[in-house]
């Protein structure tokens, strides 16, 4: 069976922001809950997934995978190969699907494929397109608050001015490639319903959808 799995290391997410100083203007919009915002971030070259025979659900919840550079294999979570373990699975685009939880490190984007020999999910022959939200099995966890990576932006993370009205995320210990500028100290429904002390609105999406942010 041969499945396409491409992987996205954890990188910053590009944010619409309104500036209460600067009069930056909102870019973008998103999808959550209302804790950060989903992003299908752009992957890199895929390769075919080697096919591993574990589980019946190819990378299913609670499985693990080891690292690759272009591509990620499903291994027992007990092998010294594993990585990182599944937290959620979703069918079809990440863009158009459920969010993955706040504290996911990166999404791996399943391919579809039609494998040479019936093991598949649902056993019509074929592996549907998919993307599992996947969570380091040691730390550093950059899905973490403040990590400074991850697929959503959420209470806690840092983020500094990268141009034309947008932020990005970038480590609150300052270990990053940029220095942090902001925190989101909060989600709310309306800007508001942020404190005073607020300087800047971050879009994230969902039923809280203003992040409210303080210089650091």
């Amino acid at each position: 069976m041969r499945r396409v799995c491409t992987g996205l290391r954890a990188a910053a997410v590009v944010l619409g922001v309104v500036s209460a100083l600067s009069g930056c203007q909102a870019l973008s919009g998103g999808s959550g809950d209302g804790t950060g915002e989903t992003r299908e971030k752009t992957a890199a070259t895929g390769a075919p997934a080697d096919p591993s025979g574990y589980g019946t659900v190819f990378l299913g919840i609670d499985e693990c995978s080891s690292f690759g550079t272009t591509s990620f294999t499903e291994v027992p979570c007990a092998s010294e190969r594993a990585a990182a373990r599944v937290v959620a699975r979703h069918e079809g685009r990440g863009s158009q699907g459920p969010p993955c939880p706040p504290t996911t490190d990166f999404v791996l984007h399943i391919s579809e494929s039609r494998p040479s020999f019936d093991r598949d999910e649902d056993g019509d022959g074929s592996v549907p397109q998919g993307y599992a939200c996947m969570r380091k099995l040691q730390p550093p966890h950059p899905g973490d608050p403040g990590g400074g990576g991850g697929p959503r932006t959420i209470v806690g993370d840092c983020v500094y001015g990268a141009g034309r009205g947008e932020v990005r995320e970038t480590a609150c210990d300052g270990n990053g490639r940029h220095d942090p500028e902001y925190r989101v100290t909060a989600a709310v429904a309306r800007k508001a319903q942020c404190a005073t002390s607020t300087e800047l609105y971050v879009q994230l999406g969902g039923t809280r959808p203003v992040g409210c942010a303080v210089p650091v």
